[in-house]
């Protein structure tokens, strides 16, 4: 009896370990998981990735409208190389007329030099005794101040380059001739940041009325402890916000009535469902890493088959290219649907507790799985939104942190501005430039 149970024992013990070192032996990484791949640790292999296989070759593909540099027609300057002696006899050829026979042409930038533009205000007084005084721009309030250029320019190279604010100092010097300190730059990043803050704002407004809103979280750096910044975009807004809260708070103080408007689409985060919003669609690509490392760890036939119907799921996608096309009805969309009940409601063999887990989840938000197979608007993954984020990233890895709130702030606005002044085929200084010339009025 002391026996048999002891055999039980020591059968339960090895099924745990067993358990235990399949998770060993097949680690999450950021090709089947969510995992960034700074936590890899060890690059998995190249030929690892969701990607598939393309027939067409390497390089620019047929139809690609190349970029190259173009001899222009109007040239700013001519120099004429016209020949005052034979090159074989010596003999002089200052009277004969020249014939054309080619042109080169060099395109370069000329020394940049800093302007000092002097407003000299002056005074009539008007036979009635008043004194009029002439009118100078409202943005120039002090004796001496730096142009509205040059606090586009920082802002630029600030949130759209992520120079530090030590190299911003020497590139203001060395390019254009200003030496403006540290704390210079801090004072015109303030300066232009709430000049753009109506922009911004007005940014918010546009994504509470859209039909379509993509969202994600990252975590960064500020003044030592972890915060995060949200973003809400589609393909003509983004919109930043730095918080201490990566939860439903968040949400609800950036958006206390909700996108009632949109369909939002993100990764699955459960803070993420709370939003007053017409639907969910949650992230195919993030779904195809789980599902990636499910058959890695299970051989599982379920994430097998589920894997094989999100990619048709996303090959009829490609197919619906107008809104008649998501309005009537189709056979193959149907078919699908089917399939994914039928899915959704497999038996998982026990041994499978992580499949069992996600088909809980998917089941759960079984409506938020095939949303963009019924709106033109809605993707079927989230990369926009992880693009969109990953400036902030790219941003601290250069810097280090944000020094302070106001700092993580200031990137959150101005980064938002630059990012929808992209979105809309703007040139990013002039945008900048129009936002620098804004008054406080």
């Amino acid at each position: 009896m002391r026996l048999e149970k002891e055999l039980i024992q020591v059968k339960q013990e090895n099924k745990e370990l067993r358990e235990k070192l399949l998770y060993y032996e097949n680690p999450k990484n950021s090709r089947n998981s969510s995992i960034p791949p700074s936590k890899d640790e060890n690059r998995p292999k190249r030929n690892q990735s969701l990607r598939e296989k393309s027939e067409n070759k390497v390089g620019g593909q047929e139809g690609h409208e190349g970029k190259t540099l173009e001899i222009k027609s109007n040239p700013d300057e001519i120099i004429k190389a016209v020949p005052k002696y034979c090159a074989e006899c010596g003999l002089e050829l200052t009277e004969i007329k020249e014939e054309f026979i080619e042109r080169r042409q060099v395109v370069d930038i000329p020394p940049i030099q800093s302007i000092c533009r002097e407003y000299q205000i002056y005074g009539k007084e008007c036979t009635c005794g008043h004194v009029s005084k002439g009118q100078i721009p409202k943005t120039v309030t002090s004796p001496i101040q730096y142009g509205s250029q040059t606090e586009a320019m920082i802002s630029y190279l600030h949130s759209r380059h992520y120079i530090p604010f030590n190299r911003i100092e020497e590139i203001m010097k060395d390019v254009f001739g200003l030496p403006i300190s540290e704390g210079g730059i801090h004072c015109l990043l303030n300066r232009f940041t709430e000049k753009a803050r109506s922009t911004y704002n007005e940014i918010k407004q546009k994504i509470e009325t859209s039909d379509f809103v993509g969202t994600d979280e990252t975590g960064a750096k500020v003044n030592g402890k972890k915060q995060w910044f949200w973003v809400w975009q589609n393909e003509q807004l983004t919109y930043i916000v730095n918080s201490v809260n990566r939860g439903i708070d968040t949400i609800k103080r950036v958006f206390a009535n909700g996108l009632p408007n949109a369909r939002i689409q993100h990764d699955r985060w459960a803070s993420q469902f709370h939003y007053d919003a017409k639907g969910h669609q949650i992230c195919t690509s993030h779904l195809l890493r789980d599902l990636k490392y499910l058959i890695e760890l299970y051989k599982s036939s379920w994430a097998s088959k589920m894997k094989i119907l999100i990619k048709q799921a996303i090959e009829l996608k490609e197919q619906l290219l107008s809104i008649e096309d998501y309005q009537k009805p189709n056979i193959e969309r149907d078919t699908l649907e089917t399939k994914l009940i039928e899915l959704l409601n497999f038996t998982i063999a026990l041994s499978e507790k992580k499949s069992i887990a996600l088909q809980k989840s998917l089941l759960k938000h079984r409506n938020s799985i095939f949303l963009f197979l019924y709106h033109l608007e809605v993707p079927p993954d989230n990369n926009g939104s992880e693009r969109a984020i990953r400036n902030v990233k790219v941003k601290q890895k250069i810097s280090g942190q944000f020094k302070s709130e106001r700092g993580a702030e200031i990137y959150a606005i101005n980064r938002s501005v630059i990012d929808t002044i992209i979105k809309s085929n703007q040139n990013i200084l002039h945008g900048l430039n129009l936002i620098a010339n804004f008054t406080s009025d």
